[in-house]
């Protein structure tokens, strides 16, 4: 029996295949994922069987058997981890010299009143919007009773949570201690990044403000048609976790509940840090739900927090577009972060169109990305998203939910992520087991 090592080799091969499956299994009940759990249990015990089967096989048929398995298995690995670097035209910098418009964004025409000033301005100037955007009004509107995933509970307490937010929003800028308090960069770093990961949050990073960071032009409340003049240097960024479990319901009730609660919880974290840096005698703001000068997620793309996904948000590598953002700029010295492009996340966006594919309001780009303004991007239809928001009650996060960075911050999930930065051909490999797990088209959670 030459081929009874082998044999014994596959039998115990067959055996760590079907504990890494059920250990996937046991992840997926506690994440609560039903059709995960049952495919990675059938995935066990069929993943295993070709190597369990090899004892009971004719001598004659089990040394190729063997041996064909051992290769095959051998090759599959060999390939899935191939480490060669796919070609990218990834262009990531925006030039300097650009600046965005408030006014243009969907948040700031929903403000917009019919008779008003700003009102006839704006469709004066831009007659091409003003049909889609009388869609969007028609509609009931965010957190309406009339609209269809409306639930009291949830939308009460969204609606209190923002109401916090908003009651606040005044406290972003404040008067600066006079005398200046002795801080290197690096020290002032380090006792401002504890500061904001012991309140609560996910990452936090540095980087200095540039022109395409920063809108040209204010289009909120009583800021709206200011110029935005912002010469502090630097900006303090950081991202807190939207509860998995939460985004799980979306786009119904529950998950807009758990985004009002992070960005009142990452605007206390930003509003706490710049009244400290005030009281060091140094100019800070903080930027909050309703009241941003900047862009975030371009913000935190250059702090190096993650980088810009097919669905226009920032994708983190632990917990991908599952996050809120909140900024703090000052004039503060600090120690910059290295940021280092990941083009793993744009090539996996390429590939993947989960979150287009799942889009309830067609607003996400299924195609390749577009020249526009000079760059290759995706660019979502903000017409379209805002549109079913106003229909639908919530902010949807519809995208969010269904995206395969999104899973936990698990060993299972890391692992995962980890290869896809790593091997193009495992990228492949594992959106097909993302959709083989989960479904291409996973289904919410019932509230």
């Amino acid at each position: 029996m030459p081929f009874k090592p082998i044999s014994n080799i596959l039998i115990i091969a067959g055996c760590l295949i079907f504990i890494a499956w059920f250990g996937v299994a046991i992840l997926s009940f506690r994440e609560k994922e039903k059709l995960a759990t049952k495919r990675s249990l059938m995935l066990a015990c069929l993943s295993a069987l070709p190597f369990w089967i090899t004892p009971i096989l004719p001598d004659t048929v089990q040394s190729m058997w063997s041996t064909g398995l051992l290769a095959l298995t051998g090759l599959f690995i060999g390939i899935l981890f191939i480490p060669i670097r796919a070609k990218s035209d990834f262009v990531q910098n925006i030039p300097d010299s650009h600046c965005f418009d408030e006014r243009e964004t969907m948040f700031s025409r929903a403000e917009l009143r019919p008779g008003s000033a700003e009102y006839d301005h704006y469709y004066r100037n831009h007659p091409g919007q003003k049909a889609p955007d009388d869609r969007f009004r028609q509609k009931p509107g965010l957190l309406s009773p009339d609209t269809q995933f409306f639930y009291p509970e949830y939308f009460s307490e969204a609606r209190r949570l923002f109401d916090q937010i908003a009651a606040r929003r005044d406290e972003v800028d404040g008067p600066v201690q006079l005398q200046k308090k002795s801080l290197s960069p690096a020290e002032a770093t380090r006792t401002l990044k504890k500061k904001i990961l012991e309140a609560g949050a996910h990452s936090v990073g540095i980087t200095q403000l540039k022109p395409y960071h920063l809108y040209a032009v204010s289009g909120r409340g009583d800021r709206y048609g200011q110029p935005v003049d912002l010469s502090r240097r630097w900006a303090i960024v950081f991202t807190v976790e939207m509860d998995f479990n939460a985004v799980a319901y979306a786009p119904k009730a529950p998950t807009v509940a758990e985004s009002a609660r992070q960005y009142l919880n990452s605007g206390q974290i930003a509003l706490e840090i710049a009244r400290e840096i005030r009281s060091w005698g140094y100019a800070s703001r903080a930027h909050i739900d309703g009241n941003y000068l900047l862009i975030c997620p371009l913000v935190a793309r250059d702090a190096g927090l993650g980088e810009i996904g097919r669905m226009g948000l920032l994708m983190t590598p632990k917990l991908g577009p599952r996050v809120r953002i909140a900024v703090v700029t000052t004039e503060l010295p600090l120690t910059l972060d290295k940021q280092k492009p990941n083009f793993s996340v744009e090539q996996f966006c390429e590939r993947c169109k989960k979150c287009a594919d799942n889009c309830p309001a067609n607003a996400i780009p299924k195609g390749k990305r577009e020249i526009l303004q000079g760059l290759p991007r995706w660019k979502i239809n903000d017409v379209r998203c805002f549109t079913y928001w106003c229909a639908v009650g919530t902010d949807c996060a519809q995208c969010m939910r269904v995206c395969p960075y999104s899973h936990p911050n698990a060993f299972f999930h890391n692992v995962i992520r980890f290869g896809i930065r790593h091997f193009p051909v495992f990228r492949r490999f594992a959106l097909q087991m993302d959709n083989v797990l989960y479904g291409k088209y996973p289904q919410p959670r019932s509230a």
